[in-house]
């Protein structure tokens, strides 16, 4: 039997809701076997980011060579990255070791506000990374930070995301969850030649802590598990919507998704 192989490579998150922790859940809960590369450890609860602690250049290095020397991922994600160094060494590994499928999460902002991509790491991302890229996943401060646009509508949505595409990802996602003047979050995907709109309604909680690690993880998992974009996409929203629906209520403040509600739903496997 043949066994799906995901990596994650991110921060580690000590509250357990988002980074490397929801990568390899989401991964599991999929079906498929997860591995990681943490760039940096943080101290982190619900009610925010308390300490980022870089690994070191040399420990982020040889955890990549580690990986890409005995095993062999069918699809990579990226998380938080943090610095233009960690962003050159990660682009390098993925040419090395030939890693196609690859899902770039950008993440930049903490749920609470602290900043965990460095600024000039931004332009790092956009030269080195985002040219090899399967799929890009931004939420709407994201692709503004990467686009230089100012988007508020679905239309400007789905000009950042042919934008992304311009600027060399394979396929880009603008994630709707920060659109708040409808009931309904939408997500615009643009593969190269045409728009696919994915939704869902609107939870109203403060508990979705995660949410953009766990939707890109779950993109990760199926893409290793031999699915099409559009099908791993479908799969990764419904699978937050699940997450986001049935809540844990952990933590006082931006709570944990669910990372076990869509097998639990019977959905997959």
């Amino acid at each position: 039997m043949s066994i799906h192989q995901a990596l994650t490579i991110a921060g580690s998150d000590s509250g357990g809701g988002a980074g490397i922790q929801a990568d390899l859940k989401t991964f599991q809960e999929l079906g498929v076997y997860g591995m990681s590369v943490i760039t940096a450890v943080t101290a982190q609860n619900t009610a925010g980011v308390q300490g980022v602690y870089p690994v070191e250049m040399a420990g982020v290095i040889r955890q990549l060579d580690s990986i890409g020397e005995d095993l062999a991922p069918d699809a990579v994600k990226t998380g938080m990255l943090f610095s233009a160094d960690i962003i050159r060494e990660v682009a390098q590994a993925v040419r090395r070791y030939g890693w196609r499928q690859l899902v770039i999460d950008p993440v930049m902002v903490a749920k609470g506000g602290s900043v965990l991509l460095q600024q000039q790491a931004v332009q790092a991302l956009i030269d080195e990374l985002l040219p090899l890229a399967a799929i890009i996943t931004p939420n709407v401060p994201e692709a503004e930070l990467l686009t230089g646009m100012t988007i508020r509508t679905l239309a400007e949505r789905k000009q950042a995301a042919r934008q992304l595409v311009a600027m060399g990802a394979r396929c880009a996602v603008v994630k709707g969850g920060h659109d708040l003047s409808t009931n309904q979050a939408v997500d615009v995907m643009y593969d190269g030649e045409r728009f696919h709109y994915t939704e869902s309604p609107r939870i109203d909680t403060p508990h979705t802590h995660g949410t953009g690690c766990t939707y890109s993880a779950a993109i990760t998992a199926e893409l290793a598990r031999g699915s099409d974009m559009l099908s791993a996409v479908r799969t990764a929203k419904a699978f937050v919507q699940a997450a986001i629906a049935d809540g844990l209520g952990i933590g006082s403040v931006h709570g944990p998704t669910n990372h076990f509600a869509y097998r639990r739903k019977g959905a997959v496997l």
